[in-house]
C-alpha cells in the first residue's frame, strides 16, 4: 500500500539512503531538515527546508500534509570530537529535545499514529563499558542509567518521551538504537564525523609507511553497522510488533587501532599508528543481537570490510577533487 510519509533528518547521511529506500518502495516521501543533502540529490517528493527546533515550521509541515508513518531522525549529533569535548552540550540537548517535542506535539494535534525514532547506543550506562572486551549493552542493562555524556543522556529522556506518547495518545511508536553507522555521502572531516569515515580519511591522506594519530590507545573497541544494514534494520523494526527500543548494530567488535590496520591492508598501505590524547567515550561497546533476531527474524550481517572499501574509496575520491565536508 502506498504510504504518505515524512522523514525528519531527511538532509542527514542516514535519512538520505531512508528517503531513497522509501521511495523505491513506492511511497510519497516528505522530507524536512535544515538543509538538503550535502553530496546527492534527495530522492523526496517534496523537500522543506526549515529549522524543526521551531514549532511552527513543524506544525506548517504536518498541516500541508496528512502522514500514515514518520521518521524521525533530526537530531543535532556528531562523533567523539563533537560530542565528547563538553563544548556542545547544551546545544545538542536544547536542539534534540525540541525537535522531538515539535513533532510529537504535531503528531499528537494531526492524528497521525506511527513513527520510527532513532536512538542511540551512546544512552547505555557507562558503567558497563568499560572493559574493551566486554561491554555489556543489551537492552535491558539501560538501567540503572548512566550515560557517559549529554548526548546519551538526551537520548535516553527522548526514548522516554516517545513511549510515554505512546502510552498517552496511542501512537504507535518503533525506537532503534543505533551503533556507528558508517558509509560513503556522511560526514568526513566536518568535525562531526565518526570513527570509519575519520581514520578512512587519515589512511587516505597518510603517505605509504606514513603515520596516523588516533585518539586515546587504540585499544578501545567498537561495533560498526554499514548503512544498507542499517536501512534495512529500520523498515524491519518498522514492520514488526515490537514497541520498545531494540539495538540495531553489528556484533562484530574491533578495537581502533585494529580498524586501522584494516583500512590500510584493504587499501594497500602500509602505515604507523601513533596514539595521542584526545576524547574518547566508552571503552568497549558492541550491539547484543539477540532481541532484534528474536523479534524481527534477522540480525545484521558482519561484512564490515565491504563497508569500509566503499566508504573509503568514497571519501579518497572526495580528497582527490579537492572537496571539503563543509
Amino acid at each position: 500500500m502506498k504510504k504518505t510519509i515524512l522523514v525528519c533528518g531527511a538532509g542527514g547521511f542516514i535519512g538520505a539512503y531512508l528517503v531513497e529506500s522509501l521511495k523505491s518502495q513506492g511511497h510519497y516521501v516528505v522530507g524536512a531538515d535544515l538543509k538538503y543533502p550535502l553530496y546527492t540529490d534527495s530522492s523526496a517528493d517534496e523537500f522543506y527546508v526549515k529549522d524543526l527546533r521551531l514549532k511552527e515550521n513543524v506544525d506548517y509541515i504536518f498541516y500541508c500534509h496528512k502522514f500514515d508513518e514518520v521518521y524521525q531522525l533530526a537530531a543535532d549529533m556528531g562523533g567523539a570530537g563533537y560530542i565528547f569535548t563538553g563544548e556542545h552540550d547544551a546545544d545538542i540537548m536544547h536542539n534534540s529535545v525540541s525537535i522531538n517535542l515539535n513533532v510529537l506535539d504535531a503528531m499528537k494535534n494531526m492524528d497521525c499514529k506511527k513513527v520510527f525514532y532513532s536512538s542511540s547506543a551512546c544512552m547505555y550506562p557507562e558503567h558497563n563499558q568499560l572493559d574493551p572486551d566486554n561491554p555489556i549493552l543489551s537492552e535491558d542493562s539501560a538501567y540503572p542509567a548512566n550515560p557517559d555524556s549529554e548526548y546519551g543522556w538526551e537520548k535516553l529522556f527522548s526514548e522516554r518521551l516517545y513511549m510515554t506518547y505512546a502510552r498517552n495518545y496511542n501512537i504507535d511508536v518503533r525506537i532503534a538504537r543505533f551503533h556507528n553507522v558508517f558509509g560513503p555521502n556522511g560526514s568526513w572531516n566536518n568535525g562531526k564525523e565518526k570513527a570509519p569515515a575519520a581514520l578512512c580519511r587519515k589512511v587516505a591522506l597518510a603517505d605509504d609507511n606514513g603515520t596516523v594519530e588516533i585518539w586515546g590507545p587504540g585499544n578501545q573497541t567498537r561495533s560498526f553497522l554499514y548503512i544498507d544494514e542499517c536501512i534495512d534494520g529500520i523498515h524491519r523494526i518498522m514492520n514488526s510488533d515490537y514497541d520498545k527500543p531494540v539495538n540495531l548494530g553489528s556484533e562484530r567488535m574491533i578495537s581502533i587501532n585494529e580498524l586501522v590496520l584494516l583500512i590500510a591492508n584493504l587499501t594497500n598501505k602500509k602505515v604507523t599508528i601513533k596514539n595521542i590524547d584526545g576524547p574518547l567515550g566508552v571503552m568497549g561497546r558492541r550491539s547484543d543481537n539477540r532481541l532484534i533476531e528474536q523479534v524481527t527474524g534477522w540480525k545484521p550481517h558482519e561484512d564490515l570490510e565491504t563497508g569500509l572499501l566503499k566508504t573509503y574509496h568514497w571519501i579518497n575520491g572526495e580528497i582527490i577533487n579537492g572537496k571539503t565536508d563543509q
